[in-house]
């Protein structure tokens, strides 16, 4: 890559997008080959292995950085570092139609090899928040700031809100903070696995914190802001969550093991994403944000590459368990009760490793067609 092409890009976003990337692939495999040993959300402390709860607890990272870069990269989008500030608009209401266009065809598709059920994931909240953010993007900064911060620190508050299915509500309500299914028929189930609320909230933010990469900010300063963020997200954690305070619904206790005590202290809820959820994650991709900014060496910028092309990342990598699950049961069947699996969890961070080491050739060949071709179609992946 050149240096002026490195200029376009911002590497320590990229490696950011890179290492969640991983963490995603290693649950993806998890979810294909051990699903006999599932977890709950939060999960329970006294059934799950401590292997199994961190590598749950490392995905945990995954859909907070997603998001929240998101948000930054629509900041940086209309702040181009060359030329004139452009309208983020059209390109946050194409790209989010986009996304969830492909969230209910191609992605929901390849977790069962089928349209059964559509699985309104990650990649619809993504999208789904990329069209809240093209209607309020417009609005002046602080009223973001403040919208973000007021719908990720008080959502919590909305836990005890319920709508039976025969309700007025009860379908919207499942979109935006009670997750499940919204449509339920013989030929067509829809579920929403990711509700959307606390994540606009995330998204908001992450656009606040796009001038954090403006021209006229330097690095020493941008640099102190994360440790910043970090810092005051890790308090913010340790005072609500250590005291059971507020910020998660499902208090941690103390176990008779000390590492059954600290997983209960880190056991918080995805969906939604709690307070506590959101703190921990986005302190950990601050510090990431800010190691990061370092000059590339050969590990980050196998990283930054995975994190350039992360859309065409995503989709591939499903076909490809997709078809290993099929080729898995072909050759030994159901080995786990009603699945296919492995035994260990040691197993799956094997295959996430073998899995990363061969989609790196394919991503890199996307990666720089991507760079050095401008089709309309290669900027939505």
């Amino acid at each position: 890559m050149t240096s002026e092409q490195l200029k376009k890009r911002i590497h320590s976003i990229d490696i950011m997008r890179g290492v969640v990337i991983l963490l995603m692939l290693v649950d993806h495999v998890r979810e294909r080959f051990f699903l006999h040993m599932q977890v709950s959300d939060p999960m329970v402390i006294e059934t799950t292995s401590p292997g199994l709860f961190w590598s749950r607890f490392a995905a945990h990272f995954c859909a907070p950085a997603f998001i929240f870069l998101t948000g930054m990269s629509a900041w940086l989008y209309q702040h181009a570092r060359q030329g004139q500030p452009r309208s983020a608009t059209g390109f946050l209401l194409k790209r989010g139609l986009f996304i969830i266009a492909l969230e209910v065809t191609l992605i929901s598709y390849s977790w069962m090899g089928s349209y059964h059920t559509l699985w309104l994931q990650v990649m619809w909240a993504i999208g789904l928040c990329m069209l809240v953010l093209a209607i309020l993007h417009k609005l002046p900064m602080p009223v973001l700031l403040t919208l973000g911060l007021t719908i990720v620190f008080t959502h919590n508050m909305l836990t005890p809100i319920e709508f039976n299915e025969n309700e007025w509500g009860y379908t919207l309500w499942r979109i935006l903070h009670d997750r499940g299914y919204i449509l339920e028929t013989s030929w067509l189930n829809v579920k929403v696995s990711y509700p959307v609320l606390p994540w606009i909230g995330v998204i908001l933010l992450g656009y606040c914190a796009g001038p954090l990469y403006g021209k006229g900010i330097a690095m020493p300063r941008r640099q102190a802001w994360l440790l910043g963020l970090a810092l005051i997200c890790v308090l913010l954690f340790a005072l609500l969550r250590g005291g059971n305070i507020y910020g998660e619904t499902l208090p941690w206790h103390s176990f008779d093991s000390a590492m059954q005590t600290t997983m209960s202290i880190f056991n918080i809820t995805k969906y939604p994403p709690s307070l506590s959820f959101l703190l921990i994650t986005l302190a950990g991709m601050f510090v990431g944000l800010y190691v990061f900014e370092k000059p590339l060496g050969s590990v980050t910028n196998m990283l930054r590459t995975f994190g350039s092309v992360p859309m065409f990342f995503y989709v591939v990598h499903l076909y490809v368990l997709l078809a290993l699950y099929q080729a898995a049961y072909w050759l030994v069947g159901n080995n786990q009760g009603e699945y296919v699996g492995v035994n260990h969890i040691a197993w799956i961070w094997l295959i996430a490793v073998v899995l990363a080491v061969a989609l790196y050739l394919p991503v890199k060949w996307f990666s720089d067609y991507k760079r050095t071709h401008h089709q309309w179609w290669l900027k939505y992946l």
